[in-house]
């Protein structure tokens, strides 16, 4: 009997699956489970990376969803600032999927959140996507007049959706005692909130509910669309803090051994469900160099995030008009700015979190 190896292609040896490939065109590392057409609805969510993902889609011609979309002569950076061309509906980021469920429960009025206003000095902001509006509302009133218009969009692209691009972020998260509302950030940074231990706790999700909650998300997409896909992705980018009481690299690399554990698992058990490795892409050594701006090692490069969409486009290709080229333009990152100035300023909640840092 021949020794089970001998018979396995090029991909199964790190020498010549990895050694031996050019990193920016890293063969049979990806290869799709189903075809993605220019003309699927896609609707996008997850931690502030999916941001890289939606824009790339957008620019190569795929049909992203955008239900909430800026007021007329809001544009560019400007509508971004306010959480606007950021993913399908004004949600900002979702770094957890216990966050993304609960916002589709919220929005089909399956569930109601313990905690959604928060003080910002003298006005009010939206506990739950406290980015959205920076300098605040100037009433809690306001501030869920605004919450319900938002959660009529999310419906509306729940609804139009047939395929969901979710990236998953973190499994650390504070919690609302009383109703287990999870918040995109602590309160008591100035996103807004007060911070007090009797009403918030830490919450680190283990691999067990980070599964169970994403197969909820699966379920309540497919009763609304039973033909409904996914395609899950695993964010490259480091904590930029942890409440864990590990080292924050530790707690990164445990955080996202168990996000890439469960993405995978879930890949394998659902035929609707695909995975695509970005995380690999940018966080193996096999690049032979750093795709993260050096200026803080986090943030990933603009030169990286056209590598990955490189990589998933050639896989779709097909969907592409003919002779079109199967990647936005690469982008240069100007002399003195990080990967997400140079990139259409990605907006990430979780950076706040540098200001308490010693």
């Amino acid at each position: 009997m021949r020794n089970p190896f001998e018979t396995l292609p090029a991909s199964a040896f790190w020498k010549t699956g990895v050694k031996g490939q050019n990193w920016a065109s890293i063969e049979q590392l990806y290869t799709r489970k189903f075809p993605i057409e220019t003309t699927t609805r896609i609707m996008t969510a997850g931690s502030c990376f999916a941001q890289h993902i939606g824009k790339r889609l957008k620019a190569s011609g795929f049909t992203v969803l955008d239900t909430e979309l800026p007021p007329q002569g809001l544009s560019g950076a400007a509508a971004q600032k306010f959480g606007y061309q950021l993913y399908s509906a004004r949600y900002g980021n979702i770094y957890t999927i216990r966050q993304f469920l609960q916002l589709l429960q919220e929005a089909h009025g399956r569930w109601t959140p313990g905690e959604v206003v928060w003080p910002k000095g003298s006005l009010y902001t939206d506990a739950l996507r406290p980015n959205v509006e920076p300098e605040g509302l100037e009433s809690p009133e306001a501030v869920l007049a605004h919450r319900a218009s938002h959660l009529k969009r999310v419906r509306r692209a729940v609804a139009r959706a047939e395929l969901v691009v979710f990236t998953f972020g973190l499994t650390e998260a504070w919690l609302h005692r009383a109703s287990g509302t999870v918040f995109p950030i602590v309160p008591g940074t100035s996103a807004g909130g007060v911070f007090d231990a009797e009403n918030y706790v830490f919450h680190n999700f283990t691999s067990a509910e980070v599964q169970r909650d994403f197969i909820a998300v699966r379920a309540f997409f497919r009763r609304r669309n039973p033909n409904c896909r996914f395609l899950v992705t695993v964010s490259p980018v480091p904590l930029t803090a942890t409440a864990s009481g590990r080292h924050v690299l530790s707690a990164t690399v445990k955080s996202k051994a168990i996000l890439r554990a469960v993405a995978g698992q879930l890949e394998e058990r659902f035929e609707d469900v695909d995975y695509f490795p970005s995380f690999e892409l940018i966080f193996s050594p096999f690049s032979r160099e750093c795709f993260y701006d050096l200026e803080n090692l986090r943030e990933v490069r603009p030169d990286a995030v056209d590598m990955v969409m490189k990589t998933f486009l050639r896989a779709h290709a097909a969907a592409l008009q003919p002779g079109a080229e199967p990647i936005v333009t690469p982008q240069t990152k100007p002399a003195g700015k990080s990967a997400a100035q140079s990139d259409g300023e990605v907006v990430c909640e979780e950076i706040l979190l540098e200001a308490f840092k010693r």
